[in-house]
């Protein structure tokens, strides 16, 4: 494989003659190799985005192409574990040894994904070993049940050797069976959310809001609290401090799942504010593919990717350093094709191996100002279901979550109202109905004072205000409102409105 040679630095971005390198090809930078990958071939050079500091680089060091794309490593080690953008472990996992309890033998038939052995990765994980999605056939070999290494192989389909762990291309969706309409809903525990803006599982949701607002917390409150199997949590572009904490905090939380540390099913992908922005660029990407990964495996993963907005900028700064045409805001023209891919491969799945797994996005945007007009959101907005605004004035009002239930909006709600139930629909409605006639009072209010307004009116808006203050606001760090199951929202809907005299 020809080298290429550095003849041009621009911080992040590398401009290479020679080399006979493909797109999206990983390479390997000068005499320490450093990790890089081809975003641009033209006749006689290529272009290479770095995923790690150019300082020290000088023109003449040669470029390495490794023949493959920019990889996840996929096998027993991911969860309780932090992760950089390109996936370098805070503790290698992968080094120990495993128990590997193998579930088939020699001239098994095996199909693509088929599972062939499982390993307790985790007290409230079992890991699923499957056979590659591009492999199939009779399996020549199989080892023993015993402890083994990732470098180890496990058994054999053909020539084909199988390891613990597979190599999966970011950029590229895992293959599935069939794509299923939701049915499901992500169960929360926070009110305002599973009441009035559901989430499905295998659904896509957005969280807006400007500095100060909750997004974070909100994030925190998902990852906590959701009923998913698996929580892959993105840090992209954030303070170290909020990927501290998280870390701190998960694995301090006994889950109310298992009662085991919360870190057992998580998977952290850490880079930080002050981390190169390609590696920030290919984070998501990363988090993506590792929830895909235990998708496959059955389990219903959910991402939480904070923020989408510091991604949407390392894309603006390595446009700029392309010397690309800006779109709106400096952001470049394919902003909206790449959300669209990432927002795409949430879904709710038949997998390979015949079993339903699914991958919910849950991700946070940062418009400046609290601007909702802004690019990332107003794309964002179009390859979501669910929206959930936070409101400034709100935050400031010490309401949290701050979600204003005006501007926000979920599609899932009609296609999750069987899972509910007719009585949870309809008291939904009745309190939803109640805080919208008090939004277009409190208009009138504004311009004549509550005195004007007749008893029946100044009750309403009464109402209202309980409902806010003891419904849609929620203390996360009260053990006791932090998590509130559907059925018992049900009952504090039916005591709300029980005495509001029937009123809706």
């Amino acid at each position: 494989m020809k080298n290429g040679v550095i003849y041009g630095i621009n911080g992040p971005i590398l401009s290479v003659k020679g080399g006979q390198f493909q797109m999206a090809e990983l390479v390997k930078i000068g005499e320490f190799g450093l990790l890089g990958e081809i975003i641009y071939l033209d006749e006689d050079r290529s272009v290479v985005q770095t995923f790690e500091d150019s300082q020290g680089l000088k023109a003449g060091e040669i470029v390495t192409g490794t023949g493959a794309a920019l990889p996840a490593r996929l096998g027993p080690g991911l969860l309780g574990n932090i992760f950089d953008g390109i996936q370098r472990p805070l503790k290698d996992g992968f080094a120990k040894k495993w128990y590997v309890k193998m579930l088939v033998w020699e001239g098994y038939s095996t199909s693509p994904g088929a599972i062939i052995a499982e390993v307790q990765e985790t007290p409230s994980i079992v890991h699923k070993i499957m056979s590659p999605p591009n492999v199939e056939g009779r399996l020549s070999f199989v080892a023993l049940s015993g402890e083994y290494t990732h470098s180890e192989i496990l058994a054999k389909i053909g020539d084909i050797p199988i390891y613990m762990t597979q190599r999966w291309p970011v950029r590229k969706a895992r293959p599935v069976t069939l794509r299923k309409n939701p049915y499901q809903p992500l169960i929360t525990g926070q009110r305002i959310i599973d009441t009035f803006f559901p989430i499905a599982k295998g659904g896509a949701a957005a969280i807006p809001g400007g500095f100060g607002t909750g997004k974070t917390i909100t994030q925190h409150q998902l990852a906590k609290w959701a009923d998913a199997d698996v929580i892959v949590y993105i840090g992209c572009g954030e303070r170290g401090n909020e990927m501290t904490e998280v870390l701190e905090d998960f694995a301090k939380l006994k889950d109310p799942r298992t009662g085991h540390s919360l870190m057992d099913r998580t998977v952290l992908i850490a880079n930080t504010s002050n981390m190169p922005v390609a590696a920030r660029e290919a984070s998501i990407y990363t988090g993506i593919t590792i929830a895909e990964y235990y998708r496959d495996m059955g389990y219903h993963v959910a991402i939480m990717a904070d923020s989408t907005s510091r991604w949407a900028e390392a894309l603006r700064e390595l446009s700029g350093r392309l010397e690309e045409m800006p779109a709106e805001e400096g952001y470049p023209a394919y902003l909206a094709s790449r959300l669209a891919a990432f927002y795409e491969r949430a879904g709710h799945f038949e997998t390979l191996s015949g079993q339903e797994g699914s991958v919910t996005i849950v991700g946070a945007v940062s418009p400046q100002g609290a601007d909702f007009s802004e690019p990332v959101t107003q794309h964002t907005k179009r390859f979501v279901r669910c929206f959930w605004a936070l409101d400034r004035a709100l935050a400031y009002e010490r309401h949290y979550p701050a979600i204003n239930w005006l501007n926000s909006y979920s599609a899932y709600t009609s296609e999750l109202g069987n899972w509910y139930g007719a009585e949870f629909e309809n008291y939904r409605a009745k309190l939803y109905q109640i805080l919208y006639e008090e939004s277009r009072l409190l208009e009138i209010v504004k311009l004549i004072g509550s005195d004007a307004l007749p008893d029946s009116q100044r009750k309403l808006l009464e109402i209202a205000r309980k409902i806010r203050l003891t419904y849609l606001q929620q203390n996360a760090y009260n053990p006791d409102d932090a998590y509130t199951p559907p059925n018992v929202q049900l009952k504090m809907m039916k005591e709300l409105i029980a005495k509001s005299d029937n009123f809706a």
